[in-house]
């Protein structure tokens, strides 16, 4: 996608909302890491769920440390994997006590040391959490990434990569939510709602879903 199609696509992302957010519900950098941490194969909103139980009992390295797996997994068993994330999220309870003070680090490679915790998961705390410039790339913003033409890309760290060149500079800080908002209402993986999409002039998208397109400004 030209450079100027790129301007204009999160000129239009950005008026349709102006102050994108994550649909994770949290009040500290650590309530976010565990939030992202759950919500591997799963929907925010059933980790929503999950964790409106869970935060008001235990939102605190040191109170998930005392919590125990055992008692964790009574608050997570709705969502996937949730013996595997029980684990990890205890886990990540010790390290981050034993090594960073019970803080969250704001540091690529110590999040990344800490169990359960991918590029992905770093991406998102670094950037809705500490403001930085960060593209976690999930299965929504691969996909528009790609169909779009902004950023194609074989791999995630590919279009990770790709994206970090082709977003503007002034959009970067937020582009991770337009997109993955975008994917998730919009660019649907199924059928896309490329009739009502702000961008489809620009997409490079060849099996665009038929319909009268709206207009675009």
């Amino acid at each position: 996608m030209p450079a100027a199609d790129a301007e204009r696509m999160f000129e239009r992302l950005k008026a349709l909302n102006p102050k994108p957010v994550t649909e994770l519900e949290y009040t500290s950098p650590y309530e976010l890491l565990v939030a992202v941490a759950l919500s591997a194969q799963a929907t925010d909103v059933g980790v929503n769920k999950a964790t409106r139980k869970l935060f008001p009992v235990a939102n605190t390295p040191q109170a998930i440390a005392a919590l125990g797996v055992e008692s964790l997994k009574r608050y997570i068993a709705t969502i996937g994997l949730y013996n595997t994330k029980a684990a990890n999220v205890v886990a990540m309870a010790h390290r981050l006590i034993e090594h960073h003070g019970g803080d969250v680090p704001r540091d690529r490679v110590a999040l990344e040391a800490l169990p359960g915790v991918g590029r992905k998961t770093a991406n998102v705390v670094l950037n809705t959490a500490f403001g930085e410039p960060t593209m976690a790339v999930d299965t929504h913003i691969f996909r528009v990434a790609n169909r779009t033409g902004l950023a194609p890309g074989k791999t995630v760290r590919a279009v990770e990569d790709g994206l970090l060149k082709a977003v503007p500079a002034a959009y970067l800080h937020d582009a991770h939510h337009w997109l993955i908002l975008h994917g998730r209402y919009v660019c649907k993986a199924r059928k896309p709602d490329c009739p009502h999409c702000a961008i489809r002039d620009l997409c490079r998208f060849k099996d665009k879903t038929p319909g009268e397109p709206d207009a675009v400004t």
